[in-house]
């Protein structure tokens, strides 16, 4: 296991460029894949999630051209252009590709597997397959096909009208592209509207697409290249040095080019409710996804109470907002988080413990979480638990902690930011 040792810094004045975003590399790799045409991809994200979709695909016969780190060429295929994969499909810790790759795959007219690493099997997948069952899907796999390795053979789709018990961009997404392989029109509605990555990239490939009251498609639907993708970089990254900004004295941050899409920026709303001095300047690319330059200052914080309808706008961020409200004035309570209990770990024990370990008065009340500030952070040893954003909120705290803290099996931030160790350590330059 690869451990980080961490200690305070005193101020940072830096702009910064983050990689791509990793929900839209996912989304960009796939729809280019089923799409007629060639498209190339800029600013890709090659994370090991990211690479597991993109080898999940190269594994079904799709052509894929690599002219540079962040650039992928993808010659589409069209949606009847896949194969049988020779052997299972491995997506390592991503949710995202297993739970997109089955509304996929339900589709095809072949038999696929799909498995992963030891977290992502035990994770509940039940919330996809059942709605494909209905569509016409055959999947099975443990406990009557929650679990994987899954084994799906795709089938005639019919379509469906579904209404999501709790608000999910993966759940919705993979129904979405199921519905591309069903004859009529599919509708699936939400309680509270999840990131809308793979409806605003619909309409980029021409899919029969519309969002105005809950989501319908209509299929069988094409998908046309529109050439060229440019991926912003990830607001889920950005995050954490936005909370670095605000917490660490005499210190601005400015992250350049990064996604602001509306259904993503919950973490900013709240922060901004809580006094956090942040400007978004230069926005751009407003008819496809929205990114700019966002500027961040020492600020002084108040505590905050975030209801259940705003954490899906930020459901990966929720562990770097307990960190922040940790370091705020007065009791903060985080409202509707029992999503992330089933993350890559269950992300609300892991930031109890680690956190209650660093002098944090943080507890749970049923599906809320209670920070109590603000605290002094002191140095300790914590777990990343094997989870990405655990592990970079842990390396955040410790930068703003007495002491020296250690981290444990920081590997696992390779699944989302691999350069993120490199640009902590740049800090200090």
């Amino acid at each position: 296991m690869t451990n980080a040792k961490i200690s305070k810094i005193p101020s940072v004045k830096k702009q910064i460029i983050l990689p791509g975003d990793k929900s839209i590399s996912h989304r960009a790799i796939m729809l280019s894949s089923l799409a007629k045409g060639d498209t190339k991809i800029k600013n890709f994200l090659p994370a090991q999630d990211c690479l597991c979709t993109l080898a999940a695909f190269e594994a079904m016969g799709i052509a894929v051209k690599k002219p540079k780190g962040d650039q992928l060429l993808i010659k589409g295929a069209g949606l009847r252009g896949l194969h049988k994969p020779d052997s299972e499909i491995y997506l390592g810790n991503s949710g995202t590709s297993m739970r997109l790759l089955l509304g996929i795959l339900a589709g095809q007219e072949f038999q696929a597997t799909l498995t992963g690493d030891d977290s992502l099997i035990k994770r509940p997948m039940r919330r996809v397959t059942n709605p494909l069952k209905q569509m016409g899907a055959h999947i099975d796999g443990a406990d009557n096909g929650n679990l994987a390795p899954l084994k799906i053979k795709g089938g005639k789709l019919r379509p469906i009208n579904y209404n999501l018990p709790i608000s999910s961009a993966q759940v919705k997404s993979c129904i979405m592209l199921a519905s591309l392989y069903a004859d009529g029109v599919s509708n699936i509605k939400e309680p509270q509207q999840s990131r809308d990555h793979t409806e605003r990239m619909f309409k980029l490939f021409g899919a029969k697409v519309s969002a105005d009251n809950g989501i319908s498609v209509t299929g069988p639907s094409s998908l046309i290249s529109p050439g060229e993708i440019n991926i912003p970089s990830d607001i889920s990254s950005a995050a954490f040095f936005i909370a670095l900004g605000l917490l660490l004295p005499k210190s601005q941050i400015t992250i350049k080019s990064c996604g602001i899409n509306p259904t993503r920026t919950g973490l900013l709303d709240i922060v901004k409710r809580m006094g956090a001095l942040i400007d978004i300047v230069n926005i751009q690319g407003q008819d496809y996804e929205p990114y700019a330059d966002i500027v961040v200052k020492t600020s002084k914080l108040n505590c905050i109470t975030v209801q259940a309808h705003e954490v899906p706008k930020m459901i990966d961020e929720v562990p770097i907002l307990a960190l922040i409200a940790a370091l705020a004035s007065g009791t903060s309570v985080i409202k509707g988080i029992g999503e992330l209990r089933v993350k890559e770990t269950d992300r609300i024990n892991s930031m109890v413990t680690n956190l209650g370990t660093m002098g944090v008065d943080i507890s749970v009340q049923g599906d809320s979480i209670i920070i109590k500030g603000p605290a002094k952070l002191k140095a300790a040893n914590v777990k990343s638990y094997g989870d990405h954003r655990t592990a970079m909120t842990m390396v955040i705290a410790g930068l703003l902690a007495d002491g020296e803290t250690i981290i444990d099996d920081t590997a696992c931030i390779d699944t989302s930011f691999p350069e993120f160790m490199e640009l902590v350590a740049q800090l200090r330059a």
